[in-house]
């Protein structure tokens, strides 16, 4: 049976298809309606992405993200009127199964994961009613806690990107990397007080005139790291059994805070698309409550042929950065090594010259992929592998690598073995052994304000418009 799950028309639409055979779920395809469609974020779903998916099979069910009903019940509550639900033509002809906002999420995160029990940690900005929420993931999902609109972690997070003229549900990330460079004292306990107050349309008249936003951004995140803990501290106290953790939601990609979970469970799964594109695999899951066979991120559209590890090794011993778009497009919002853009990361000119390519704000860090057998030589690594960039790090020899190299000494570091990318590990390898270096300098093949480069064609696109090579 051929099962699609969707998350769309709110914000970053996204698909997975499944196929199940009553004994184990396969992932066919995931991916990201931005990817096919070329509009960063995109919420709708775009005819050639439909015209691909169906290359696997009409589904026989479709599966979404969050109960429109309650959705709309919560609109109204806030004030915003009800909003119709315009499906795409094509998927009126099967019937729609619903499910909760939060539950697509967690089973998206427990069902994906190692684990036959964990706790399981929803933390997002709001489904339906629910912002924040604690589950028992065993033989099914239980849903053990919950806090609600308008108290919201998430929220709080997005309205302060928004304070600082970013765009919220977006670029949180950047606030993140921002706060570094803060003072996180100077607004702390005004900002706190936003904690118990309605964000749902942001706080731009908050200290009306004041543009310290390097100061918001560290506050903010000191507040963010407190609360989180607070959670994660919670969800051990009323699951104390249970010695795995699964982190969820879009507040997951805060990997600043990722940390702190390692403090009270024995081992953290974090799915590479925490986020509500990967509630696309959730609602198939949150269904038939079982895992799917994971095999890795690599769930997108596929350019074929051999990792082209002799090229890209050519580039880079140029001294050259080097795009690569080969085997499938990665699901979530990180580039894994099928669709990244590589330098080598000792030069002291590298971030400028990457961040130039990139249209990226000066401060902004990139992340290292680095040989997982090499990692712990490098970095104070508090798990033995981070393969989906989940973790910030120290790195103990900062000055040798200033182009992975945050201001704060740290780098959300990507480990990588042959078993799980035999070919990105052939060139971490190669380019260790002519150069003594085990890692890459690793970032998104894009540039600020555009999904990452998806097929051949957008490839040579990236290649002619910004003369770096893509292979």
């Amino acid at each position: 049976m051929i099962k699609w799950g969707i998350s769309a028309y709110n914000h970053n639409a996204a698909i997975t298809v499944i196929k199940d055979d009553q004994r184990e779920h396969e992932i066919l395809f995931a991916s990201e309606s931005e990817r096919y469609s070329g509009i960063k974020n995109d919420a709708s779903i775009p005819d050639n992405m439909i015209e691909a998916i169906l290359e696997y099979g009409e589904p026989a069910e479709i599966h979404w993200y969050e109960n429109q009903f309650m959705k709309n019940m919560r609109r109204l509550y806030a004030g915003q009127g009800w909003k119709k639900l315009n499906i795409h033509p094509d998927l009126k002809r099967t019937k729609i199964k619903y499910h909760s906002h939060h539950k697509t999420h967690a089973a998206a995160g427990f069902y994906t994961s190692p684990f036959e029990q964990a706790s399981v940690l929803v933390v997002d900005a709001i489904g339906e009613f629910t912002t924040t929420s604690i589950w028992n993931g065993g033989h099914w999902l239980s849903k053990i806690w919950g806090d609600v609109y308008p108290r919201s972690l998430g929220l709080f997070y997005s309205a302060i990107t928004q304070r600082c003229n970013l765009k919220p549900n977006e670029e949180e990330y950047i606030l993140m990397g921002m706060s570094a460079y803060g003072d996180p004292d100077k607004y702390y306990e005004e900002m706190k007080l936003l904690l118990d107050t309605n964000l749902h349309r942001g706080c731009r008249s908050w200290l009306p005139g004041v543009e310290d936003y390097y100061d918001f951004a560290a506050s903010a995140q000191k507040i963010y790291e407190e609360e989180f803990e607070k959670l994660v501290y919670k969800t051990k106290k009323m699951l104390p059994r249970n010695r795995n953790l699964v982190i969820m939601g879009g507040c997951a990609l805060n990997c600043v805070a990722n940390n702190l979970a390692l403090k009270y469970f024995d081992d953290v799964w974090i799915m590479p698309a925490p986020g509500d594109s990967g509630s696309s695999m959730g609602a198939i899951l949150a269904d038939s409550e079982k895992h799917v066979n994971w095999q890795g991120p690599y769930l997108g559209h596929n350019i074929e042929g051999k990792y082209p590890v002799k090229g890209l090794m050519k580039e880079l011993l140029q001294g050259n950065m080097v795009g690569v778009a080969n085997g499938r497009a990665e699901f979530g919002p990180r580039a894994l090594g099928n669709r990244s853009l590589l330098a080598d990361p000792r030069g002291d000119k590298v971030k400028d010259q990457v961040n130039a390519i990139k249209r990226r704000q000066e401060f902004r860090p990139f992340a290292p992929v680095v040989m997982e057998e090499h990692a712990k030589s490098i970095f104070n690594m508090p798990v033995d592998s981070s393969p989906y960039m989940q973790y910030v790090i120290t790195c103990t020899k900062s000055s040798e690598y200033p182009a992975i190299i945050h201001k704060d000494g740290t780098s959300r570091v990507q480990t990588v073995n042959k078993n799980q990318h035999s070919g990105l590990y052939k060139l971490l390898n190669e380019f260790y052994k002519s150069t003594g270096c085990p890692m890459l300098l690793n970032t998104s093949l894009n540039i600020k304000g555009y999904p990452m480069v998806n097929t051949v064609q957008d490839g040579i696109q990236f290649q002619k418009k910004y003369k770096v090579k893509v292979l």
